[in-house]
């Protein structure tokens, strides 16, 4: 008979790659494809009561699977095997760690402690903890009209109008809000266009997504926060400029995006992102957040650093230790994008930092 406390770990483990492996989530029906198994028998596997830990070579296959994002492709999933070496050593870890999981469920090992990552518990206090319970405001970028999609959804005084679609940077706005109101469930936690922020809102913790061409209130929060960085414009005559970086400090240095050409497409490689946290210059009682990027994949690297859960506790642990005073700080890193996926920056990889500072 299996070990319940056990069997639960393994279950919660299954959900939490399904949910969180990658930056989308992975439905039930494309892994019971993948697999060759029913959709009811994967709702079973991840199932808190009674749950049976699946057989051994189901692991494997689980392991296979999340191996690599490329285990789905054009939104049709299945196992993959022409893995790379860095997802076969993947594919190998993920594997020993599900079968070790298996082989407690079923008394051939001690009982797993449930990490609490995998509970439906409240994210750990980090950066975007703020314990005053204090409102914050999310400021987004807003897109000029001649950029927005379809009229029937952008016009005001249409009756299919979507206040959402003038916004720049959704993805990022739409984790990050999720993610605040989890960590601060005390606080209000609002999100509005640069064009719609008032002085109360400026007086709240205010966090800026997006960049200097859509949201014009991060230029001017840099500038009185003292940061070294810069972001140039990429609204400009030339059609391939993708902009950059440049950090003012001892020499100067310009940090930009890695494009390749492909069927006369321009397609990212490597984005920008740059993280700076301080002291709120309209509230010296509370924070002022930015998230920014040469690209929307930047932005969103940015705030995935310190949301996702497999990464925001060794970035906020990276942050403790580097900045331990909680002083105005600034972090330039790379941001991977892999089959148009962001790869979240692990910043306590010195090569995914490109320039640190703090007041």
């Amino acid at each position: 008979m299996a070990d319940d406390d056990a069997a639960t770990a393994l279950a919660l483990r299954l959900r939490d790659l399904r949910l969180h492996q990658w930056p989308e989530p992975v439905k039930q029906p494309q892994l019971a494809r993948a697999l060759g198994v029913s959709v009811p028998l994967i709702s079973s596997w991840e199932s808190r009561v009674g749950p049976k830990p699946p057989p051994a070579e189901r692991l494997s296959a689980y392991a296979r699977f999340f191996a690599t994002p490329r285990s789905i492709s054009d939104g049709r999933a299945g196992l993959r095997n022409d893995l790379t070496p860095d997802e076969e050593l993947h594919r190998q870890q993920l594997e020993e760690e599900l079968l070790s999981l298996r082989a407690a469920a079923v008394n051939r090992g001690g009982t797993p402690v449930i990490p609490d990552k995998w509970n439906n518990r409240p994210p750990d206090a980090g950066p975007w903890y703020f314990p005053d319970g204090a409102p914050v405001t999310i400021v987004c970028g807003e897109l000029p009209a001649e950029r927005r999609a379809d009229p029937a959804y952008t016009d005001p005084e249409s009756p299919d109008y979507v206040a959402l679609y003038s916004y720049t940077d959704l993805d990022s706005m739409v984790e990050l809000h999720g993610h605040v109101r989890a960590a601060n469930p005390k606080s209000d936690v609002w999100f509005m266009p640069a064009s719609l922020v008032t002085s109360d809102h400026l007086t709240t913790h205010l966090v800026l997504l997006g960049g200097v061409d859509f949201n014009e209130l991060i230029a001017d929060v840099l500038d009185s926060l003292g940061v070294p960085v810069r972001q140039q414009t990429r609204l400009t005559d030339e059609a391939d400029d993708e902009g950059a970086f440049e950090v003012r400090e001892g020499r100067a240095e310009s940090h930009r995006p890695s494009l390749r050409k492909e069927g006369g497409r321009r397609i990212l490689v490597e984005d920008v992102a740059h993280f700076c946290r301080g002291q709120n210059p309209y509230n010296a009682l509370r924070t002022v957040t930015v998230c920014n990027g040469m690209f929307g994949r930047g932005v969103y690297g940015a705030v995935r650093a310190l949301t996702d859960t497999r990464f925001r506790d060794r970035n906020a642990d990276h942050v403790r230790q580097r900045f331990p005073q909680g002083q105005t700080y600034s972090i330039l890193a790379r941001v991977r994008v892999v089959n148009g996926e962001v790869v979240t920056p692990d910043w306590t990889i010195p090569d995914n930092i490109l320039h640190e500072w703090s007041a």
